[in-house]
């Protein structure tokens, strides 16, 4: 299945108006489980640092919805967001100067190219790495742009499942993929290879979280895939689906996995 068409609908919806586009950020932020994740570290990292400057790459923007997040976290945070998709960057610039945000900027970016020697304090790369073949000269490049003690967040598939890949004879459900998901092991031994002093991953996706998402967003995904009437459907969908989302959504954040479809990933320069 391919997410860009479905990605380009929603882009063309929410576009509209800057009230849209931040309901659209919120729907998104009560939905998909690996932002929940993704806040909950992001605040852990924040502790004692909001009334600090911080430069801080989203790479891999998307939507813009880290960066929207990030910024609005503290006004002494700088935040470039990058991304190859010429389109999503000139929509989220317009976005967030409708809005007023001066300490972000939205950039045409390859992460494979891309370096900016000892600049950033944060670097957070979610549902980014699957996409790319060379992660490791990627790695390289994270490592050499955060300043001495900074962090790197990342949140990817695992080779659990988390392209609901389960045996040798599946495909990934989003053609996008280049790989299937991360070993756990696997991906802390390209960190250090690419000169991380310390490297911590965990899993997230447990059982309550792989229930959440067949729920909330791979049989959504499938129906619009097949028509754009679904899109029609899917308020009442969700209106059945929601409340059960949420309470496993809560269940798989607040718990420890000792196996799941998705990693938490952090390291430190």
């Amino acid at each position: 299945m391919q997410y860009d068409p479905i990605k380009r609908v929603l882009g063309d919806v929410f576009n509209k108006t800057p009230f849209l586009r931040r309901v659209f950020y919120n729907l998104l932020d009560l939905l998909l489980l690996r932002t929940w994740h993704v806040h909950k570290e992001l605040r852990t990292w924040a502790a004692g640092r909001r009334d600090k400057e911080q430069h801080i790459l989203d790479a891999g923007s998307g939507f813009g919805q880290y960066t929207y997040y990030l910024s609005g976290m503290s006004s002494k945070w700088n935040v470039l967001a990058v991304d190859v998709k010429e389109e999503q960057i000139s929509d989220s610039n317009i976005f967030i100067r409708a809005i007023g945000r001066h300490n972000v900027l939205f950039r045409i970016g390859d992460l494979v190219q891309y370096r900016e020697p000892d600049h950033y304090d944060l670097i957070l790369s979610v549902d980014v790495m699957e996409h790319i073949l060379e992660d490791v000269e990627v790695f390289r490049n994270f490592q050499a742009s955060l300043r001495p003690g900074g962090m790197l967040l990342i949140s990817t598939p695992s080779d659990q499942g988390g392209s609901d890949v389960h045996g040798d004879d599946e495909t990934s459900f989003i053609e996008e993929h280049v790989r299937d998901g991360y070993n756990i092991r696997e991906i802390e031994d390209k960190l250090r290879l690419a000169g991380f002093r310390k490297v911590e991953a965990r899993y997230s996706y447990g059982k309550p979280g792989q229930i959440s998402w067949r729920l909330s967003m791979k049989y959504p995904m499938l129906l619009l895939n097949t028509s754009k009437l679904f899109f029609v459907v899917l308020p009442f969908y969700y209106l059945v689906t929601f409340p059960f989302s949420l309470l496993l959504n809560w269940l798989d954040v607040n718990g420890k996995h000792p196996s799941g479809t998705g990693l938490i990933v952090k390291a430190w320069k």
